[in-house]
């Protein structure tokens, strides 16, 4: 979005598409005093919630509700911003919205002018991204906003409401102003290159630098599992046909999402639910069974959609049955499967034995699950191998919610800082490229609360947003 736009007044329903007992418009820019006296025919105190009718142009009554003005720089986005608080029909709040275009449209009765000539309707994300760009919020927290607002689980909610509060970008903060007190020494040493390697020393550049690294790994862990709990983890079921994956599937969500029936090929599509383990959102799919040979076309193109979503998978759960094993179809048939499934990543594939309950021998290798979706047996197991396998592993009250840029940015920071510290130990002790990696390693940081940002990247956040937020 052009700058010059962030001139314009912006208005918008600020509350979910439906009905509701309450439903806010929200306006924000310069000058919004006459458009507020031309709905509220009365005067409004900044910040005390007014009582009374919204009125149309000829004065009467489009609905009864509280109005809220909020002078800048003290409000959500730094603007002035007006609140409209009616019932939550949605009639109501487009005769409302239309209403606030209207009057700002209309001639001021003291200059003759249009009251608010440039009012338009706000686009995803722009309430928050003026907060943003008017320093009320970085980029950090103004993202923190959406996930607390999209959050799944109750761990991730929390985790967002500890990121819009400032704490990962405090974290963050902390980092750089650390790079850049280091940055100050090596750079004013660099006038004096005889004194290289004093510096070092007195310094104590390298002790600094491990300290820094240290700091960054537990920064970074905690954003990875915020990410985690963003995102969730993305498990495929595979496995031959009627070994249990739809039963599995079931067992895991507590419901019956998959039909479930002794005839192979029954499930031919990806049928997908999302369940939470300790918070984290594991977003299961159970794919068509795994077969070379079929007539049927529709089945045929369940499996091929299998592979791909096998091929997409943070883990694959290698489903195997029980009291199928040792028949030599059945056991070529998982050894092709297994082959196939190895190629790429072998640790993405969890070897999981159903059908416990009827198998006469349950033995299996070290590392694997057995369990019965019928009765149960080894669903914990199998909860606790799957959070293992994602990584989880943080008390979830010191988890920070982040994204995967937030993480790459730290991932690229670390890669800065190990080269740093590389120079560093180095016999020859080149300062000068300690201290460009250290320049790389704060421009990396500085991506994540938006002190250096590109305005697409602005874009494709915001543009994320729902519109009024």
């Amino acid at each position: 979005m052009p700058l010059s736009r962030h001139q314009d007044p912006i208005v918008a329903i600020a509350t979910a598409p439906g009905r509701g007992a309450v439903g806010i418009v929200r306006l924000s820019g310069r000058g919004l005093d006459g458009v507020a006296a031309a709905l509220c025919a009365r005067p409004l105190t900044p910040r005390r919630a007014s009582y009374g009718p919204f009125v149309d142009r000829a004065g009467e009554p489009i609905d009864q509700g509280l109005a809220l003005h909020f002078p800048a720089p003290h409000s959500y986005t730094g603007e002035d911003v007006l609140e409209l608080q009616a019932h939550g029909g949605p009639v109501v709040l487009q005769l409302l919205l239309a209403r606030c275009l209207e009057a700002a449209a209309e001639p001021d009765p003291a200059t003759g002018a249009p009251r608010l000539a440039r009012l338009r309707l706000a686009e995803p994300g722009e309430f928050t991204e003026r907060a943003f760009l008017n320093d009320k919020l970085d980029l950090a927290q103004a993202e923190a906003v959406a996930d607390l607002i999209e959050a799944s689980t109750e761990a991730a909610a929390r985790s967002a409401g500890r990121s819009l509060s400032g704490a990962f970008s405090q974290q963050v903060d902390l980092l750089r102003q650390r790079i850049v007190n280091l940055r100050l020494l090596v750079e004013a040493t660099l006038d004096f290159p005889e004194e290289e390697v004093d510096f070092l020393e007195k310094a104590d550049a390298r002790g600094q630098l491990a300290t820094i690294l240290a700091t960054l790994h537990s920064v970074l862990d905690r954003a990875q599992q915020g990410a985690l709990l963003r995102e969730g983890l993305q498990v495929v079921l595979a496995g031959q046909p009627n070994v249990g994956k739809s039963s599995l599937l079931n067992a895991l969500a507590g419901a019956e999402l998959a039909i479930v029936t002794p005839i192979p090929g029954t499930t031919r599509d990806k049928v997908s639910e999302t369940i939470q383990i300790e918070g984290v959102p594991l977003h299961v799919i159970d794919t068509a069974g795994l077969r070379h040979e079929t007539e049927d076309e529709v089945e045929r193109i369940g499996i091929a959609r299998s592979w791909d979503a096998i091929g997409e998978a943070d883990a694959v759960i290698f489903l195997h049955d029980l009291t199928r094993r040792g028949e030599a179809p059945y056991e070529a048939a998982e050894q092709a499967i297994a082959e196939r499934l190895h190629i790429d990543d072998p640790a993405r594939i969890l070897h999981v034995h159903n059908k416990a309950d009827a198998a006469t021998d349950a033995a299996v290798p070290p590392g694997e699950i057995t369990l019965s979706a019928r009765t149960g047996t080894g669903l914990d197991e199998l909860r606790r191998a799957l959070l293992e396998r994602a990584g989880w592993h943080a008390s979830t009250e010191g988890v920070l919610i982040a994204r995967k840029r937030h993480v790459q940015a730290l991932q690229r920071t670390r890669a800065h800082l190990l080269e740093a510290q590389a120079h560093a130990a180095a016999a020859d002790a080149a300062l000068d490229l300690f201290a460009e990696e250290l320049r790389l390693a704060h421009d990396a940081l500085a991506e994540i609360t938006g002190a250096f940002t590109s305005d697409d990247l602005l874009g494709e956040i915001f543009g994320r947003f729902c519109i009024g937020k």
